[in-house]
């Protein structure tokens, strides 16, 4: 994968850094700014999704490699805890299947004292190469 393609497009957008970029563990941090916040002056909870795409979506496809592309078909979150202004926060992305068509990605996310904030799975289709 190249890696300017993880300082473009949405992670670009949000700020987001990628700590550690592998087939079996993506880990991206950011630190909450106004682009992430709901008028309520917390985490929007999309923020929450598109972080999660992102890290089982970028593990998913350096997994998959050379055989075809992995894109995201499901994405459930779970929001447990706020987070406002200048909270740190880690998500890390882990595989808990990979098969021949699909693959399951669990991402937890973390605030600076390591609190659960959110928690989601993301299901990825395989597209082989025709």
């Amino acid at each position: 994968m190249d890696p300017a393609l993880l300082d473009s497009g949405l992670a670009a957008a949000l700020g987001l850094r990628f700590d550690a970029v592998g087939a079996d563990e993506v880990v991206i941090s950011w630190t909450v700014d106004e682009r992430h916040l709901q008028p309520y002056g917390v985490v929007h909870g999309g923020v929450y999704c598109a972080v999660n795409e992102t890290a089982a979506s970028v593990a998913g496809s350096l997994w998959f490699g050379d055989r075809g592309r992995a894109v995201g078909v499901s994405n459930t979150t779970d929001f447990l805890r706020q987070a406002e202004l200048g909270t740190d926060l880690t998500a890390t992305a882990s595989p808990v299947h990979r098969g021949r068509l699909q693959q399951l990605w669990s991402v937890e996310t973390h605030d600076g004292d390591s609190r659960l904030v959110a928690r989601g799975q993301v299901r990825l289709q395989n597209l082989p190469v025709d």
